[in-house]
């Protein structure tokens, strides 16, 4: 049974990416774009924006830093008023380096919180009272499969998914029943610009573009959770709910770490 009311005609949708300049981002703008959705793409790079608008003619370009509260409200403004609506804004801007606590980084650690977790409540305060407002639209939130449990090197990253995945729980409880639906990310390893720093065994590694595809899919069926590649993420679903000397031992078998 869906949760969210289905996405099945992209056409004319405006449909907003904060963070869609590289990886999954922007293979899921593309993706959209090629459905007939109108699409607005914001991150950092200017080029890497300019680069998308230019391949996808009628696309729309705003850069912004995530962490920047005002950048943010002035962009949400700035879409609602020049196309009329919001129907789906999409935070997948991340940032990850590897961290072990041997080598502990609190400024970096820091770096994680304010991209990865704060920039979404920046994305929540900006569209939230254009959706609202509407009384339909969609919010989606990409986390990962280290927001499940802990993962090794994943130190600053994990706990910052982790706190995606509860916001979107919570976001679902309090916005369904004005017309809003709610969805949440879980991608298992991607092969994007973030991953190359791995130097470690990723386990069910797919691209970017298979990822979009999930992604989209999962709209359209009117999910709550897309996660993927099945084959690696609803093996960590499973080991998530086992004991814990079960899933360490897995987890470092599985990682070689």
């Amino acid at each position: 049974m869906p949760l969210n009311p289905r996405i099945e005609n992209w056409s004319g949708k405006v449909v907003w990416l904060v963070g869609a300049s590289t990886g999954i981002g922007r293979a899921t703008a593309a993706r959209l774009h090629a459905a007939g959705a109108r699409v607005v793409v914001s991150a950092r790079s200017e080029a890497g924006l300019q680069a998308f608008v230019q391949g996808h003619p009628g696309s729309l370009a705003i850069a912004l830093d995530a962490t920047d509260r005002d950048a943010m409200r002035a962009a949400a403004e700035r879409i609602a008023t020049e196309c009329g609506r919001i129907d789906l804004a999409v935070y997948c801007a991340g940032y990850y380096k590897a961290m072990r606590a041997t080598a502990f980084d609190l400024d970096d650690a820091l770096r994680h919180e304010q991209v990865n977790y704060v920039g979404a409540l920046h994305l929540l305060d900006a569209v939230l009272p254009v959706l609202l407002r509407q009384r339909s639209g969609h919010l989606s939130l990409v986390s990962s499969v280290s927001g499940y449990r802990g993962l090794p090197k994943a130190l600053a990253y994990g706990p910052t998914k982790a706190a995606l995945i509860n916001l979107a729980e919570c976001l679902y409880f309090d916005l369904t029943d004005h017309g809003i639906g709610v969805s949440v990310v879980c991608p298992g390893y991607v092969d994007t610009p973030l991953t190359e720093q791995n130097d470690y065994k990723m386990p069910g590694l797919i691209s970017a573009d298979e990822a979009a595809r999930c992604i989209v899919e999962g709209w359209q069926a009117g999910h709550f959770e897309m996660h993927f590649p099945k084959r690696f993420t609803a093996w960590v679903k499973v080991l998530s709910h086992v004991g814990d000397w079960l899933y360490f031992k897995a987890i470092r078998q599985a990682t070689g770490l």
